[in-house]
């Protein structure tokens, strides 16, 4: 008498890994247009033409930054080999603050709101671009330290812009001190056109750049050691994807304002969702969650809560607690 075949439990190929992946990403992109689709139709009164062309701004303004914040997360943590990490910890949403306070100290509320938005974009971007991109290339040598070090620099740096802003603050007159505050938070209901059109503009131009590192960024998320000895020239990659990740966070932070925990709360979930830590499926995935976490946000906060508040504190805060989670749960992993 034969045995009973026994039926041999098997992991999915990688055709079947790729067709469930590409699947991921499409409920994604549902997603993301229906929270489109709502933002732009729920609840319009007076002008059809008129509330579309407002709120269509906003989308777009929250794709520009949505796929910035995503892409420039991504790639952070792919050089630095550490998942818990974003740009932030270099405290450019501090030096925004740094920026914005000092503004208003030296040359009055009323000057910083009325003065042309292209200069302040302009000045911001310099300065937040110019911070990252010389202290990531600083930083980033050839030993294993470099990442520790950056770790203690960012929170030391962080630290010390925000006593010159408290410090500062002190200083300032009360009523142009409530002014100030308007600006520190990010927000996508003053966006302004021309501004959002280069921004746009500049985020397509380093996405694509990023793209083409695609295959190589892969082999440095395997760490050095191992991207040298596959024949990738890890600190040229990893100075490119750092000057990358020093522009996107620039114009996506003077375009809208600090947005911290957003890039980390997308990269990990696209991760998870995805099952792969392959950057052709988590970028898009990210950005995807990104769109959807801000105008699905947006929405929620404004249309069924009523709220007039900043969805970035909501997101910092949801993100405060990602974060801590993903610091208990790291080393058992």
């Amino acid at each position: 008498m034969s045995s009973p075949t026994r039926r041999s439990v098997t992991s999915p190929t990688a055709e079947q890994r790729t067709v469930r992946r590409r699947r991921t990403l499409v409920v994604l992109a549902v997603l993301a247009a229906g929270a489109v689709a709502a933002f732009l139709t729920y609840d319009v009164t007076g002008s059809w033409e008129f509330a579309l062309e407002r709120r269509a701004l906003r989308v777009a303004a929250m794709a520009v930054v949505a796929v910035a914040v995503a892409v420039s997360t991504v790639l952070f943590q792919t050089v630095a080999t550490n998942r818990i990490l974003t740009p932030e910890i270099m405290g450019f949403d501090r030096l925004f603050v740094l920026i914005q306070t000092l503004g208003v100290f030296f040359l009055g509320a009323g000057t910083v709101t009325s003065a042309d938005p292209r200069l302040r974009f302009a000045i911001e971007v310099v300065a937040l671009v110019a911070f990252g991109a010389g202290l990531y290339r600083m930083l980033f040598g050839r030993t294993e330290r470099d990442i520790y070090v950056l770790v203690l620099l960012g929170v030391v740096l962080g630290t010390m812009f925000t006593s010159v802003t408290l410090l500062v603050s002190r200083l300032i007159d009360p009523n142009e001190f409530l002014t100030l505050q308007d600006l520190l938070f990010a927000s996508f209901n003053s966006v302004d056109r021309q501004l959002l059109a280069l921004s746009a503009a500049v985020v397509a131009v380093v996405v694509g750049w990023v793209l083409r590192l695609l295959p190589r960024l892969d082999v440095v998320a395997l760490g050095r050691d191992t991207a040298i000895g596959l024949g990738v020239e890890h600190r040229r990659v990893v100075n490119q994807a750092l000057l990358a990740v020093a522009v996107l966070v620039g114009v996506a932070t003077a375009l809208v304002g600090p947005v911290t925990f957003l890039g980390l709360l997308v990269a990990n979930l696209a991760r998870q969702l995805l099952g792969t830590h392959r950057h052709a499926w988590v970028l898009p995935g990210a950005a995807l969650l990104a769109l959807l976490a801000l105008v699905g946000g947006q929405f929620v906060l404004e249309q069924v809560f009523g709220f007039n508040s900043a969805l970035s504190i909501v997101i910092n805060f949801v993100g405060g607690i990602v974060f801590i989670a993903l610091l208990i749960r790291e080393p058992r992993q």
